[in-house]
C-alpha cells in the first residue's frame, strides 16, 4: 500500500515528497502537467530568511512583518514555525544545490521586498522560484521518487463511515483520456491556487483554477478567507506578465503619465496595488522606472525583467518606462488546516503551499514568504505524515463508490449539448472579477459577479466540449477546470460579501475601514451539498 499520495508537483509538492521519502515513506506524486511546469516559477524576487547578511536582522522582526501584514488573520504559532526554521530552510536549500546569488563577501545576497523591514530575501537573481523548483526536482529524481504527470485531480475518495477519513483520489489519466483511482494511506494536497478565476487579468497560468479547494470542499473538508486575493502591482501593462517585486527591491521607481512618484514602492501590496487603480482611475498611465539602475546592473541582477519587457512590450526597460498594471497574482486563503497541516474535516488528509491556509499569511502576504511557505510546510508536513502513518490501523482497500461516480460525470461530459461556449464564460468571468471583485470592492458589484457565477453554474451542462476525442483530450481537462473555478469562485464572492470592511488585500469602497467584529476567518463548508460559511478566529 502507498503510504503518501502528493497532488500537485510545486514547489510544496516536492519539498514534502523529498522530506518523507527521507523518512522511509513510500511516496508518489501525481500532476496535472509536469514538475517543473508550476506557479513556483513565478516567485522570482527572492526566500525570505533572516540571515543578516545585508543588514542587522532577527527571527522576531520577520515574525513581526509577517504578523503586522497579515491584519490580525496571522496565526502566531504557525508563523512562529515557519520564520523559526527559515535559517535551516535556505541552509537545506543551498545542500541540495540551488545557486544562490553572492554578495561581495560571498554570502548569499539578500534584498529587501515589500513590506519587509530589512533586506531579507536571498534571491538567484530573479529567477529564485524556478531555480528552487528545477533543484528540488533534481533531487527528487535522484531519491527515485515516483510521477504520474498529466493525472488531473477529479475528486479525493473518504470513507465516511470513518469520519471522513481519506482513502486516495480520482484522476482523469489525461494521455489515455481514463479515470482511474490511486489508494494511499495519506493524501498531501499540494496543487496550487485560485487566481485563474481572473482569466487574462493575473499571472497565473490558466490551470490556477482552484481544483484542490474544490476536491476538498466536496469531500466534506472545510476552506478559509478565500476572498483574500493579492494582486501584484507590476504585471506589463498590455500582457498581464509579472515584472518581478525585485525590480522595486532593487530600486525600481513607480511613476504616473506626469513623471512623478506617487507611492512608497515598498509597501505592502495591497497599498501598492491601490495606489496604482487610484492613478488608472484618474486616467493616468503608470510606469515602472529602472532605468536608473544601468545595463548592466540590470542584466546581472534583473535578466528575466530585461527579457520579458523586450519580449511582450517590445521596449528595452535600460532606456524606456515600463508601462504597468496590477493583477491578480496569489491567493492567500484556500484549504483550512490545522497546525499539524492535517485538513480540516478530512482525516489523513493534508494540505501545504497556495492551495492551503495554514494562517501564515492572512490578509496579504508579506513579499517573500510564498517561497519560505512551501519550503518549511514540505518539510513540516513529512514529520505529520510519519506520525499518521505509524499510527495507522486503517483498511485503504475499502469498497467505495467515488471511482464509479466520477466515471459516469466524465464521461456523461462527452454528450452535454455544448450549446455556450465555455471559453466565452471562462473570458466574461475574468473580466468581471477583475473588475467587480478585484482590488476594489463593493456590494453592489460582489452581488451582481455572484449572481453572473451562480447563472453559469446552472448552464453548466450547456457548455460541454466541442473535441470528443479519448486521448490527451485537453478541451475536456479546461472544462473540468472551468467546473472548479465557478464552484471556487462562489466561495471567493460569499466571503467578499460576508467581510463587510476593508482588510488587508480586500478593499471594500462602501465599508473603506477595518472593524475589530471582523478579525476572525470566513470560514465555509457544505451540509447535503448546501454551502455553509461563518466567521470564527484560529481554529488549532
Amino acid at each position: 500500500m502507498l503510504d503518501v499520495l502528493i497532488i500537485g508537483s510545486g514547489g510544496a509538492g516536492l519539498s514534502a515528497a523529498l522530506s518523507a521519502k527521507a523518512k522511509g515513506l513510500k511516496v508518489q506524486v501525481a500532476t496535472k502537467n509536469y514538475p517543473t511546469n508550476a506557479q513556483t516559477s513565478m516567485a522570482q524576487g527572492g526566500i525570505n530568511a533572516p540571515l543578516g547578511n545585508q543588514d542587522e536582522d532577527s527571527i522576531a522582526s520577520h515574525i513581526q512583518d509577517t504578523l503586522s501584514s497579515a491584519k490580525e488573520l496571522g496565526n502566531k504559532a504557525m508563523i512562529e514555525a515557519m520564520c523559526g526554521d527559515a535559517v535551516a530552510a535556505i541552509e537545506w536549500l543551498e545542500s541540495i544545490g540551488v545557486p544562490f546569488s553572492r554578495d561581495e563577501s560571498s554570502r548569499i545576497a539578500q534584498r529587501r521586498l515589500g513590506g519587509a523591514s530589512h533586506k531579507r530575501a536571498c534571491y538567484s537573481q530573479d529567477y529564485t522560484g524556478l531555480k528552487i523548483l528545477h533543484t528540488l526536482y533534481d533531487n527528487a529524481i535522484k531519491e527515485a521518487i515516483e510521477f504520474l504527470n498529466e493525472h488531473y485531480l477529479i475528486n479525493l475518495i473518504t470513507a465516511k463511515e470513518e469520519s471522513n477519513r481519506v482513502l486516495g483520489a480520482t484522476f482523469l489519466d489525461i494521455s489515455k483520456g481514463e479515470i482511474v483511482e490511486i489508494r494511499a494511506k495519506a493524501v498531501v494536497m499540494a496543487t496550487g491556487g485560485y487566481s485563474a478565476l481572473y482569466h487574462n487579468f493575473t499571472t497565473n497560468a490558466f490551470g490556477s483554477s482552484g481544483d484542490g479547494v474544490g476536491a476538498v470542499i466536496r469531500a466534506g473538508g472545510y476552506v478559509s478567507d478565500i476572498e483574500f486575493v493579492q494582486f501584484h502591482p507590476t504585471a506589463l501593462k498590455n500582457s498581464g506578465i509579472l515584472i518581478s517585486e525585485s525590480a522595486r527591491g532593487e530600486g525600481g521607481y513607480l511613476l504616473n503619465a506626469q513623471g512623478e512618484r506617487f507611492v512608497d514602492e515598498l509597501k505592502p501590496r495591497d497599498e501598492v496595488a491601490r495606489a496604482i487603480i487610484d492613478q488608472i482611475e484618474q486616467n493616468q498611465e503608470v510606469f515602472l522606472d529602472i532605468r536608473h539602475l544601468g545595463e548592466e546592473k540590470l542584466l546581472e541582477l534583473l535578466p528575466q525583467e530585461v527579457h520579458l519587457c523586450k519580449l511582450h512590450e517590445g521596449i528595452d526597460p535600460a532606456h524606456e518606462l515600463i508601462p504597468i498594471k496590477p493583477v491578480a497574482h496569489y491567493s492567500m486563503g484556500g484549504i483550512e488546516v490545522k497546525r499539524s497541516l492535517e485538513v480540516r474535516g478530512i482525516r489523513g488528509c493534508f494540505a501545504i503551499g497556495e492551495c492551503s491556509n495554514a494562517k501564515i499569511h492572512g490578509a496579504n502576504r508579506l513579499g517573500g514568504n510564498s517561497l519560505l511557505e512551501i519550503i518549511t510546510m514540505g518539510r513540516k508536513v513529512a514529520q505529520s505524515l510519519e506520525d499518521y502513518i505509524e499510527a495507522f490501523e486503517g483498511d485503504n482497500a475499502l469498497p467505495n463508490p467515488q471511482l464509479n461516480h466520477d466515471k459516469q460525470f466524465v464521461y456523461g461530459v462527452y454528450g452535454f449539448t455544448n450549446q455556450i461556449n465555455f471559453y466565452e464564460k471562462r473570458e466574461f468571468m475574468g473580466k468581471i472579477f477583475y473588475h467587480n471583485a478585484g482590488i476594489k470592492r463593493d456590494e453592489t458589484k460582489l452581488k451582481a459577479v455572484l449572481a453572473a457565477v451562480r447563472q453559469m453554474q446552472k448552464e453548466f451542462r450547456f457548455m460541454g466540449i466541442g473535441d470528443k476525442s479519448k486521448e490527451n483530450n485537453y478541451n475536456l481537462v479546461e472544462f473540468l477546470e472551468f467546473g472548479n473555478a465557478l464552484e471556487v469562485g462562489e466561495l471567493l464572492l460569499v466571503g467578499a460579501i460576508s467581510r463587510k470592511e476593508s482588510r488587508g488585500a480586500h478593499y471594500r469602497e462602501d465599508y473603506p475601514t477595518s472593524h475589530e467584529s471582523y478579525a476572525k476567518h470566513t470560514l465555509q463548508w457544505k451540509e447535503d451539498g448546501v454551502l455553509c460559511a461563518d466567521f470564527e478566529k484560529n481554529y488549532s
